[in-house]
Protein backbone atom coordinates (compact mmCIF):
# COMPACT_ATOMS: atom_id res chain seq x y z
CA UNK A 1 0.00 0.00 0.00
CA UNK A 2 1.72 3.43 -1.15
CA UNK A 3 2.44 5.81 1.74
CA UNK A 4 0.51 8.81 2.37
CA UNK A 5 -2.49 7.70 0.35
CA UNK A 6 -6.19 8.72 2.02
CA UNK A 7 -7.90 5.67 3.43
CA UNK A 8 -11.43 5.59 4.27
CA UNK A 9 -13.13 3.33 6.73
CA UNK A 10 -16.79 2.68 6.90
CA UNK A 11 -18.52 1.16 9.67
CA UNK A 12 -22.20 0.90 11.08
CA UNK A 13 -24.50 3.85 12.03
CA UNK A 14 -25.94 4.41 15.50
CA UNK A 15 -24.74 2.63 18.75
CA UNK A 16 -21.57 1.76 18.60
CA UNK A 17 -20.49 -2.01 20.43
CA UNK A 18 -17.22 -2.84 21.56
CA UNK A 19 -15.98 -4.91 18.10
CA UNK A 20 -16.21 -2.21 15.60
CA UNK A 21 -14.60 -0.01 18.39
CA UNK A 22 -11.98 -1.55 18.66
CA UNK A 23 -11.67 -2.91 15.11
CA UNK A 24 -11.80 -0.07 13.82
CA UNK A 25 -9.09 1.07 16.53
CA UNK A 26 -6.55 -1.62 15.67
CA UNK A 27 -6.79 -0.52 11.54
CA UNK A 28 -5.98 3.32 12.91
CA UNK A 29 -2.63 1.89 14.73
CA UNK A 30 -1.93 -0.29 11.54
CA UNK A 31 -2.65 2.94 9.05
CA UNK A 32 -2.07 6.26 10.70
CA UNK A 33 1.50 6.73 10.69
CA UNK A 34 1.50 6.92 6.86
CA UNK A 35 -2.07 7.83 5.51
CA UNK A 36 -4.65 10.03 5.82
CA UNK A 37 -7.77 8.26 7.76
CA UNK A 38 -11.44 9.51 7.43
CA UNK A 39 -14.16 7.27 9.37
CA UNK A 40 -17.39 7.12 7.93
CA UNK A 41 -20.69 5.61 9.75
CA UNK A 42 -23.33 4.14 7.52
CA UNK A 43 -25.85 1.25 6.62
CA UNK A 44 -25.99 2.32 2.89
CA UNK A 45 -24.30 -0.11 0.84
CA UNK A 46 -23.41 2.60 -1.85
CA UNK A 47 -21.17 4.02 1.56
CA UNK A 48 -19.92 0.71 1.84
CA UNK A 49 -18.45 0.14 -2.14
CA UNK A 50 -16.32 3.26 -1.62
CA UNK A 51 -15.13 2.20 1.55
CA UNK A 52 -10.93 0.54 1.55
CA UNK A 53 -11.86 -1.23 4.92
CA UNK A 54 -15.77 -1.78 5.81
CA UNK A 55 -16.25 -3.25 9.48
CA UNK A 56 -18.86 -4.97 10.95
CA UNK A 57 -21.25 -4.13 8.22
CA UNK A 58 -22.34 -5.20 4.86
CA UNK A 59 -22.56 -8.55 5.15
CA UNK A 60 -19.68 -9.67 3.64
CA UNK A 61 -16.69 -11.43 5.09
CA UNK A 62 -13.57 -11.02 2.57
CA UNK A 63 -10.40 -10.47 3.94
CA UNK A 64 -8.65 -9.98 0.28
CA UNK A 65 -11.10 -6.91 -0.16
CA UNK A 66 -10.75 -5.85 3.59
CA UNK A 67 -14.59 -6.27 4.42
CA UNK A 68 -14.96 -7.23 7.60
CA UNK A 69 -18.67 -8.27 8.78
CA UNK A 70 -20.04 -11.16 10.52
CA UNK A 71 -23.47 -10.49 10.43
CA UNK A 72 -23.97 -12.26 7.06
CA UNK A 73 -26.14 -15.75 6.87
CA UNK A 74 -23.75 -18.48 8.16
CA UNK A 75 -21.40 -15.92 10.09
CA UNK A 76 -17.41 -15.70 9.18
CA UNK A 77 -16.49 -18.47 10.86
CA UNK A 78 -14.52 -19.47 14.69
CA UNK A 79 -12.22 -20.78 16.31
CA UNK A 80 -11.31 -24.27 17.61
CA UNK A 81 -12.85 -23.62 20.93
CA UNK A 82 -16.28 -22.42 19.69
CA UNK A 83 -15.92 -18.65 19.91
CA UNK A 84 -17.06 -17.05 16.68
CA UNK A 85 -15.23 -14.18 14.87
CA UNK A 86 -16.88 -10.75 15.43
CA UNK A 87 -15.41 -7.93 13.22
CA UNK A 88 -12.35 -7.43 15.40
CA UNK A 89 -11.56 -11.06 15.26
CA UNK A 90 -11.22 -10.97 11.48
CA UNK A 91 -9.53 -7.55 11.30
CA UNK A 92 -6.97 -9.28 13.92
CA UNK A 93 -6.55 -12.32 12.42
CA UNK A 94 -5.47 -10.83 9.15
CA UNK A 95 -3.40 -7.81 10.70
CA UNK A 96 -2.47 -8.75 14.11
CA UNK A 97 1.06 -9.88 13.59
CA UNK A 98 1.72 -6.95 11.65
CA UNK A 99 0.52 -4.57 14.62
CA UNK A 100 2.57 -7.50 17.04
CA UNK A 101 5.74 -7.67 14.87
CA UNK A 102 5.34 -11.29 16.71
CA UNK A 103 2.97 -14.07 15.86
CA UNK A 104 3.33 -15.77 19.78
CA UNK A 105 2.45 -11.89 21.12
CA UNK A 106 -0.28 -11.55 18.75
CA UNK A 107 -1.80 -14.71 19.40
CA UNK A 108 -1.65 -14.43 23.28
CA UNK A 109 -3.70 -10.97 22.91
CA UNK A 110 -6.27 -12.84 20.91
CA UNK A 111 -6.93 -15.09 23.57
CA UNK A 112 -7.09 -12.49 26.31
CA UNK A 113 -8.43 -9.20 24.54
CA UNK A 114 -9.99 -10.12 21.12
CA UNK A 115 -11.75 -13.40 22.12
CA UNK A 116 -13.59 -12.13 25.23
CA UNK A 117 -14.95 -9.05 22.77
CA UNK A 118 -15.66 -11.12 20.01
CA UNK A 119 -17.93 -13.98 22.35
CA UNK A 120 -19.46 -11.08 24.02
CA UNK A 121 -20.75 -9.36 20.59
CA UNK A 122 -21.57 -13.12 19.91
CA UNK A 123 -23.88 -13.97 22.53
CA UNK A 124 -21.61 -16.62 24.11
CA UNK A 125 -21.40 -16.88 27.96
CA UNK A 126 -17.67 -17.20 28.83
CA UNK A 127 -18.11 -17.20 32.86
CA UNK A 128 -20.39 -17.84 35.48
CA UNK A 129 -21.68 -15.50 38.56
CA UNK A 130 -20.55 -17.05 41.99
CA UNK A 131 -22.49 -14.44 44.01
CA UNK A 132 -25.84 -13.82 42.46
CA UNK A 133 -26.67 -10.30 40.92
CA UNK A 134 -23.27 -9.50 40.86
CA UNK A 135 -21.23 -9.10 37.60
CA UNK A 136 -17.88 -8.81 36.39
CA UNK A 137 -17.45 -4.73 35.14
CA UNK A 138 -15.47 -6.00 31.84
CA UNK A 139 -14.74 -4.13 29.02
CA UNK A 140 -18.81 -4.32 27.29
CA UNK A 141 -18.78 -2.57 30.39
CA UNK A 142 -16.50 0.09 30.40
CA UNK A 143 -17.28 0.97 26.73
CA UNK A 144 -20.88 0.87 26.90
CA UNK A 145 -20.50 3.50 29.86
CA UNK A 146 -19.39 5.90 27.64
CA UNK A 147 -23.05 5.51 24.92
CA UNK A 148 -25.36 8.58 25.18
CA UNK A 149 -28.29 8.46 27.49
CA UNK A 150 -31.55 8.24 26.62
CA UNK A 151 -31.43 12.13 27.99
CA UNK A 152 -28.64 12.62 26.16
CA UNK A 153 -28.28 14.97 22.57
CA UNK A 154 -24.44 14.28 21.26
CA UNK A 155 -23.05 13.79 17.98
CA UNK A 156 -22.60 9.95 18.07
CA UNK A 157 -19.92 10.02 15.12
CA UNK A 158 -17.73 12.52 17.30
CA UNK A 159 -18.48 10.49 20.25
CA UNK A 160 -17.32 7.48 18.55
CA UNK A 161 -14.13 8.60 17.23
CA UNK A 162 -13.50 9.10 21.39
CA UNK A 163 -13.82 6.11 22.34
CA UNK A 164 -12.05 4.55 19.25
CA UNK A 165 -9.00 6.62 21.13
CA UNK A 166 -9.28 5.02 24.41
CA UNK A 167 -9.30 1.31 22.84
CA UNK A 168 -6.45 2.08 20.87
CA UNK A 169 -4.28 2.77 23.45
CA UNK A 170 -5.76 -0.37 25.39
CA UNK A 171 -4.24 -2.30 22.20
CA UNK A 172 -1.19 -0.43 22.72
CA UNK A 173 -0.49 -1.01 25.96
CA UNK A 174 -1.73 -5.09 25.45
CA UNK A 175 1.12 -5.15 22.77
CA UNK A 176 4.06 -3.38 25.39
CA UNK A 177 2.82 -5.68 28.01
CA UNK A 178 2.59 -9.16 26.14
CA UNK A 179 5.88 -8.00 24.16
CA UNK A 180 7.56 -7.28 27.76
CA UNK A 181 6.04 -10.17 29.78
CA UNK A 182 7.40 -12.53 26.89
CA UNK A 183 10.87 -11.69 27.78
CA UNK A 184 10.24 -11.81 30.87
CA UNK A 185 9.57 -15.36 30.31
CA UNK A 186 13.22 -15.89 28.86
CA UNK A 187 14.20 -14.55 32.31
CA UNK A 188 12.42 -16.21 34.63
CA UNK A 189 13.34 -19.38 32.52
CA UNK A 190 16.67 -19.15 33.04
CA UNK A 191 16.97 -17.94 36.37
CA UNK A 192 15.11 -21.34 36.93
CA UNK A 193 17.81 -23.02 35.01
CA UNK A 194 20.58 -21.35 36.80
CA UNK A 195 18.97 -22.00 40.70
CA UNK A 196 21.22 -24.38 42.50
CA UNK A 197 18.08 -24.80 44.93
CA UNK A 198 15.18 -24.77 42.67
CA UNK A 199 12.96 -24.59 45.28
CA UNK A 200 14.08 -20.95 45.43
CA UNK A 201 14.15 -19.06 42.46
CA UNK A 202 15.98 -15.80 42.40
CA UNK A 203 15.28 -12.72 40.39
CA UNK A 204 17.12 -9.35 39.54
CA UNK A 205 13.90 -7.87 38.66
CA UNK A 206 10.09 -8.16 39.21
CA UNK A 207 9.77 -9.90 36.26
CA UNK A 208 5.74 -11.43 35.83
CA UNK A 209 6.53 -14.98 37.08
CA UNK A 210 3.75 -16.42 38.13
CA UNK A 211 2.82 -19.09 35.36
CA UNK A 212 6.21 -19.29 34.19
CA UNK A 213 7.57 -20.59 37.42
CA UNK A 214 3.83 -22.66 37.94
CA UNK A 215 5.46 -24.50 34.64
CA UNK A 216 8.36 -26.27 36.79
CA UNK A 217 7.04 -28.59 40.11
CA UNK A 218 10.04 -27.70 42.52
CA UNK A 219 9.84 -23.95 42.91
CA UNK A 220 8.39 -22.84 46.48
CA UNK A 221 9.38 -19.38 46.92
CA UNK A 222 10.51 -16.34 44.45
CA UNK A 223 12.51 -13.74 45.44
CA UNK A 224 13.47 -10.33 43.87
CA UNK A 225 14.23 -6.76 44.39
CA UNK A 226 11.85 -4.27 44.45
CA UNK A 227 12.20 -0.87 42.48
CA UNK A 228 10.27 1.67 44.78
CA UNK A 229 12.37 1.17 47.94
CA UNK A 230 15.03 -1.42 47.03
CA UNK A 231 13.73 -3.75 49.70
CA UNK A 232 13.60 -7.28 48.68
CA UNK A 233 10.38 -9.43 48.07
CA UNK A 234 9.81 -13.01 49.20
CA UNK A 235 6.87 -14.55 47.59
CA UNK A 236 5.16 -18.18 48.02
CA UNK A 237 4.70 -19.86 44.59
CA UNK A 238 0.48 -20.33 44.34
CA UNK A 239 -1.06 -22.87 42.12
CA UNK A 240 -4.27 -20.37 41.24
CA UNK A 241 -2.31 -17.32 40.31
CA UNK A 242 -5.44 -15.17 40.96
CA UNK A 243 -5.87 -16.38 44.27
CA UNK A 244 -3.89 -16.01 47.62
CA UNK A 245 -5.03 -19.18 48.96
CA UNK A 246 -3.31 -22.60 47.50
CA UNK A 247 0.57 -21.87 48.19
CA UNK A 248 2.75 -24.39 47.82
CA UNK A 249 4.40 -23.56 51.01
CA UNK A 250 3.25 -21.36 53.29
CA UNK A 251 5.96 -18.72 55.45
CA UNK A 252 6.19 -19.98 58.58
CA UNK A 253 3.03 -19.48 61.29
CA UNK A 254 5.09 -17.53 63.64
CA UNK A 255 6.06 -14.73 60.91
CA UNK A 256 2.55 -13.88 60.08
CA UNK A 257 1.75 -10.08 61.20
CA UNK A 258 5.53 -9.61 62.63
CA UNK A 259 7.08 -6.21 61.29
CA UNK A 260 10.92 -5.04 62.30
CA UNK A 261 11.89 -5.31 65.91
CA UNK A 262 9.06 -8.13 66.07
CA UNK A 263 10.11 -9.94 62.92
CA UNK A 264 13.75 -9.26 63.44
CA UNK A 265 13.26 -11.05 67.16
CA UNK A 266 11.52 -14.02 65.41
CA UNK A 267 13.13 -14.72 62.91
CA UNK A 268 16.71 -13.75 64.24
CA UNK A 269 17.68 -11.82 60.56
CA UNK A 270 18.19 -8.73 61.21
CA UNK A 271 16.72 -6.23 58.34
CA UNK A 272 13.41 -8.13 58.42
CA UNK A 273 10.53 -5.34 57.99
CA UNK A 274 7.49 -7.71 57.43
CA UNK A 275 4.91 -10.76 56.70
CA UNK A 276 1.88 -10.55 56.17
CA UNK A 277 -0.75 -12.05 57.89
CA UNK A 278 -1.66 -14.34 55.13
CA UNK A 279 1.74 -15.53 55.06
CA UNK A 280 2.11 -15.23 51.13
CA UNK A 281 4.33 -12.11 51.17
CA UNK A 282 8.12 -11.07 53.23
CA UNK A 283 9.82 -8.13 52.75
CA UNK A 284 13.62 -7.84 54.22
CA UNK A 285 16.31 -4.37 53.37
CA UNK A 286 18.37 -6.25 51.99
CA UNK A 287 19.11 -9.54 49.80
CA UNK A 288 21.20 -11.29 51.81
CA UNK A 289 18.56 -10.94 54.59
CA UNK A 290 15.59 -11.80 52.50
CA UNK A 291 17.85 -15.01 51.42
CA UNK A 292 18.23 -15.90 54.91
CA UNK A 293 14.37 -15.46 55.57
CA UNK A 294 14.00 -17.94 52.45
CA UNK A 295 16.21 -19.99 54.20
CA UNK A 296 14.46 -20.55 57.53
CA UNK A 297 10.74 -20.84 55.45
CA UNK A 298 12.16 -23.65 53.42
CA UNK A 299 13.07 -26.14 56.49
CA UNK A 300 9.76 -24.87 58.62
Amino acid sequence: MEENKKIKIVTHSSKFHVDDVFAVAALFLLLEKNHEITVLRSRDPNIHATGDYVIDTGDVYDPDRNRFDHHQRGGAGGRPNGILYSSFGLVWKKFGMALCGDREVSQKIDKMLVEPIDANDNGINIFQPVIKDVYPFDIRSLFYIFRPTWKEEVNIDVLFMEVVSYAKAIITRAIITITDQKEAERLVVEAYEKAEDKRLIILDERYPWEEVLLRFPEPLFVTYKKRVDNDWTLKTIRENVLSYDGARKDLPQAWAGLRDEKLEKVTGVPGSVFCHNGRFIAVAKTKEAILKLANLALKD
